[in-house]
């Protein structure tokens, strides 16, 4: 008789794995610092904006820049700030990410695009409210 709800009980464990969110995706690669990671979720052109410094990149690029970003700032954290997942082809994350020399504010819109959510823009600029 119990061995009836051992596979009701695996799907339960499984499902979460299945259905995980892509803003928590990015976000945990951001605060692990991993951008060769996270470029494989960049679309063919990503806009990137990291504090002054705006333009549209290519994947390599945009994984050189984002290297040459968490070289210089180690994450240590990161913390939701705002999240939109509405809308089943577009999403937006926004998070406080805490590095060794400082706090940023990173916000990021993914894509939806033959059955993946791609990442089409990423911001990463002071936080200025402390």
């Amino acid at each position: 008789m119990k061995l009836i709800y051992l596979p009701s009980f695996i799907i339960l464990l499984i499902l979460p794995v299945i259905s995980a969110d892509p803003i928590d995706d990015v976000a945990n690669l951001i605060k692990q610092g991993n951008a060769k990671e996270l470029a494989k979720s960049f679309a063919s052109n990503i806009e990137i904006a990291i504090m002054d410094n705006e333009n549209i990149y290519s994947q390599a690029q945009a994984t050189i820049i984002l290297n040459n970003f968490f070289a210089k700032n180690k994450p240590k954290s990161i913390k939701l700030l705002h999240k939109v997942n509405s809308s089943a082809n577009y999403r937006l994350g926004v998070f406080i990410l805490t590095t060794d020399t400082g706090l940023y504010r990173v916000a990021f819109t993914l894509k939806g695009t033959q059955n993946k959510m791609t990442i089409i823009e990423l911001r990463i600029e002071n936080e200025k409210v402390k």
